[in-house]
C-alpha cells in the first residue's frame, strides 16, 4: 500500500477521532477536522520537518492552527504522529485539565505553537514566528553551518481572513518578503451563521497577490496526492515571496448530512455518527486507530529522527566552531536576565527633568546592550515613543539582522506577531505605541497574558498630560482597564530611576507579559537614593517619603502624579507618609509582611491620586479613604492646564486629606 493510501486511511482515522472526541464531551467543532484532514494528512505525514519526540527541537518547522475552533483537527494529528498526546488524552477533549482543551493553549499541549481561538490571531503569530526564524539566521547561521531555516506553517480559515489582525499581519509580511512563511487557507464556502457570500465577495487570491504573496488554488481540498504537492511545492519554492495557497475543502466531509453548509461548523453530528463512520471505512470502534497507520507514523518517525540526527550532527559542528555565539544563543533560549541587569542602566543626574519615555530611552539603550536578545517594534512611532534601540538597525529583507522592526500602523497585527515571535523562542520581544491605543491590540496582550508570554509593551503618553490633542489621545480608562487583565503587570513609574527599575522588571520577568506605561511631559526627580526607587519599582510599590512624626496620612500615587503626592506631604507635615505604587500586581505577589509595612493598616486616613479613572482604587485606600482621578474624558488644552482643570493637583491631595482628619 502507498503512503498516499495509507493517509488517505490516516485522514478517515482522523475524522473518527474528532467525531468520537466531540460526541464524548457533546461539545466542539467538527467541520474542520473533518473538512481539512487531508492537509492535516499531508503536513504530518509528509510535508514538515519536526520530531514528535522533541517537540522543543530547535531546528523544527512550526504549524499554527489560527482557526483554533479546529482544535481536534490539532489533537488528532497530533495524537497519530507520536506527540505526547495519548488516546486518553484526546478522550478527555475538552475536560478539566487535560491536554485537549477546547481552544489550543500554548505550554498545555506538546506540539502546539501558539494559543489561538480568537480569529485572526494565528496568522500574526504565525508571522512573529517567521520574523524570529529570520532574526535568529541572520543573526546565527554562518558561511559553514546553517542551524535556523524553518518553514512556518499556518491553517486560517475565512472567518480568520475576515479578521483585521490578520488583514494586518498579511500585508506586513509581504511587504517584508517573508519567503519562509506558508499560508493555507481552508476555503469552504462557510463561516460560522451562514454561507461565506452573505459576508463576503472579494476575490482573496487577489487580495494576497496583492499584499506580495506568492498565491495558488487547489480545487480539489481533499484529494490528498494534490494537496501534498501544493504544501511541498510551496515549502520549495524560491520565489522570494510568502505563500499563499487556497485549498477548496468540503466542511464536514463524512457527515453527509450536513457537509457543505453552515450547518457543518459546529454540528455535532452525533445522531448521524454510526452512519458516517460506516462510510469512510471506519469500524463502530470509539477512538479506533488501526495498526497500519499506527505503523505508518512509527515509520515516519524514525525517518524524521534520523533527518533530526543530521542537524543534531550540523548543530554540534557550528557549536564546537563558534562557541560565543553557542552561548549567546544558550542564554536567549533560557529567557534568564543577565544578574545585576537594573545596575547596567546608568544613574541619572539627580537634578534630571525628564519625561519617563525619555528616560525609557536611556534605559532601554543599556538593557539592549546587556540583552542582545531584546528586539523592538512600533507602530510608527520611534520617533514619538523612543524604543528605537540604537545601533541595531532596521529588520529588512536585506538585513534580517535588524533589531528594529518598523510594523507600520498596525497595532493589532504588531501585538500578534510579537506574541509569534515569544512563541518562537530564542528573542525577547518588545513594542510601542500611545498608551491610549492599547485597546487596538488588546486581545493580543490578553493572550499573551493567558500563554505567559514575557513580552514587554512600551506604551506612551500615558495620561491627560499629553495635552492639546485632546481626549482621543488622552488615556483616562486604559491603564485600569489593562489591571484588569490577569497575569498582566502594568508598570507606571513615576521619575527616571523607577524607569530604570521598570525596564529591568520587565525583564527579569519571565512568566508573563509587562506594560510600561510613561509620560509624554517631564517629570522631577523624586526624593530619595536610586537605588530605593529603582529596586522600589521593581517590588511593585515602596515608601517614597517616610513620616517624621506619628502616621497621620498615607499618600498613594502612580507616575507623574507622585510628585504631585510629595508636593502635599510637604503641606500636611510630618505626619504624611508617601507611597509610590507603580505596579499593583508585582506589589501584591510580595509577602504581607511587606505591604503591611509598606501600607500600615492601622493607618486608614488613605488618599490615591492618579490622572485616570478612579474606579480599583478603593482597594488600596479603603472605604474611609479618598481616591482623586478623573472619571471623564479629557480635554484639548496644555497638558499641565488640563490637569488643573480636572483637580489632578497636590492642593486636591492636600483638601483630601484634611477632610479625612
Amino acid at each position: 500500500m502507498s503512503n498516499v493510501e495509507l493517509l488517505e486511511k490516516a485522514s478517515n482515522i482522523a475524522r473518527g477521532l474528532a467525531m468520537d472526541a466531540v460526541h464524548a464531551c457533546s461539545s466542539g467543532h467538527l467541520g474542520l477536522p473533518l473538512g481539512a484532514a487531508e492537509i492535516g494528512a499531508a503536513l504530518y505525514g509528509e510535508v514538515l520537518r519536526h520530531d514528535p519526540s522533541d517537540p522543543a527541537w530547535l531546528g523544527r518547522d512550526r504549524f499554527v492552527l489560527s482557526a483554533g475552533h479546529g482544535s481536534m483537527f490539532l489533537y488528532a494529528w497530533l495524537h497519530l504522529s507520536g506527540y505526547d498526546v495519548s488516546l486518553d488524552d484526546v478522550k478527555r477533549f475538552r475536560q478539566w485539565g487535560s491536554k485537549t482543551p477546547g481552544h489550543p493553549e500554548f505550554h498545555e499541549t506538546p506540539g502546539v505553537e501558539a494559543t489561538t481561538g480568537p480569529l485572526g490571531q494565528g496568522l500574526g503569530n504565525a508571522v512573529g514566528h517567521a520574523v524570529a526564524a529570520k532574526m535568529l539566521a541572520a543573526t546565527y547561521n554562518t558561511a559553514a553551518h546553517t542551524i535556523f531555516d524553518s518553514t512556518i506553517f499556518v491553517l486560517a480559515g475565512d472567518g480568520c481572513l475576515q479578521e483585521g489582525v490578520a488583514a494586518e499581519a498579511a500585508a506586513f509580511a509581504g511587504h517584508q518578503r517573508l519567503d519562509n512563511l506558508v499560508v493555507l487557507y481552508d476555503s469552504n464556502d462557510v463561516t460560522l451563521d451562514a454561507m461565506a457570500d452573505k459576508t463576503q465577495s472579494e476575490d482573496t487570491l487577489a487580495r494576497f497577490r496583492a499584499y506580495g504573496f506568492e498565491v495558488s488554488r487547489v480545487e480539489r481540498g481533499n484529494d490528498l496526492g494534490a494537496v501534498i504537492e501544493a504544501l511541498s511545492g510551496a515549502r520549495a519554492s524560491t520565489s522570494g515571496k510568502p505563500r499563499f495557497v487556497e485549498l477548496r475543502t468540503l466542511i464536514g466531509k463524512g457527515i453527509a448530512e450536513v457537509a457543505g453548509t453552515a450547518k457543518a461548523h459546529g454540528e455535532g453530528g452525533a445522531k448521524f455518527i454510526p452512519a458516517a463512520k460506516k462510510a469512510l471505512g471506519l469500524p463502530d470502534e470509539h477512538f479506533h486507530v488501526s495498526d497500519e497507520v499506527r505503523a505508518f507514523f512509527a515509520a515516519r518517525m524514525a525517518e524524521l529522527r534520523a533527518r533530526r540526527e543530521q542537524w543534531d550532527a550540523t548543530y554540534a559542528a557550528w557549536r564546537a566552531a563558534n562557541p560565543s555565539l553557542a552561548e549567546r544563543l544558550d542564554a536567549a533560549r533560557s529567557g534568564a536576565a543577565p544578574a545585576n541587569l537594573v545596575d547596567a542602566i546608568p544613574e541619572f543626574p539627580a537634578d534630571a527633568k525628564l519625561a519617563t519615555r525619555k528616560a525609557g530611552e536611556a534605559a532601554l539603550q543599556a538593557v539592549a546592550k546587556a540583552v542582545p536578545s531584546l528586539m523592538g517594534t512600533c507602530a510608527d512611532l520611534y520617533g514619538s515613543t523612543f524604543n528605537y534601540i540604537a545601533g541595531g538597525g532596521d529588520f529588512e529583507p536585506a538585513t534580517r539582522g535588524g533589531r528594529n522592526v518598523r510594523a507600520g500602523i498596525r497595532e493589532h497585527g504588531m501585538g500578534a506577531i510579537m506574541n509569534g515571535i515569544a512563541y518562537h523562542g530564542g528573542l525577547r520581544p518588545s513594542g510601542a505605541t500611545f498608551l491610549v491605543f492599547a485597546d487596538y491590540l488588546r486581545p493580543s496582550i490578553r493572550v499573551a497574558a493567558l500563554s505567559h508570554l514575557p513580552v514587554v509593551y512600551v506604551f506612551t503618553h500615558d495620561s491627560v498630560g499629553v495635552g492639546e490633542d485632546g481626549p482621543t489621545h488622552q488615556p483616562v480608562e486604559t491603564v485600569m482597564g489593562l489591571r484588569a487583565i490577569p497575569n498582566l503587570d502594568v508598570l507606571r513609574p513615576a521619575d527616571p530611576e523607577e524607569t530604570a527599575g521598570a525596564w529591568a522588571a520587565a525583564i527579569e520577568r519571565a512568566d508573563g507579559p509587562t506594560v510600561l506605561a510613561l509620560s509624554r511631559q517631564a517629570v522631577p526627580m523624586l526624593p530619595g537614593d536610586a537605588k530605593s526607587r529603582r529596586e522600589g519599582a521593581r517590588r511593585g510599590g515602596y515608601v517614597l517619603v517616610k513620616e517624621t512624626a506619628a502616621l497621620q496620612h498615607i499618600l498613594i500615587a502612580t507616575g507623574s502624579e507622585v510628585s504631585l503626592a510629595v508636593a502635599a506631604a510637604k503641606e500636611l507635615g510630618a505626619g504624611a507618609r508617601v507611597v509610590s505604587l507603580p505596579c499593583w500586581e508585582r506589589f501584591l505577589r510580595q509577602d504581607a509582611a511587606y505591604q503591611d509595612d509598606v501600607l500600615p493598616p492601622a493607618c486608614t486616613a488613605r488618599v490615591s491620586i492618579e490622572a485616570g479613572i478612579t474606579l480599583g482604587w478603593k482597594a488600596w485606600v479603603g472605604s474611609r479613604g479618598r481616591a482623586i482621578g478623573i472619571d471623564r474624558f479629557g480635554a484639548s488644552a496644555p497638558g499641565g492646564l488640563v490637569m488643573e482643570r480636572l483637580g489632578v493637583t497636590a492642593q486636591a491631595v492636600v483638601d483630601a486629606a484634611r477632610a479625612i482628619g
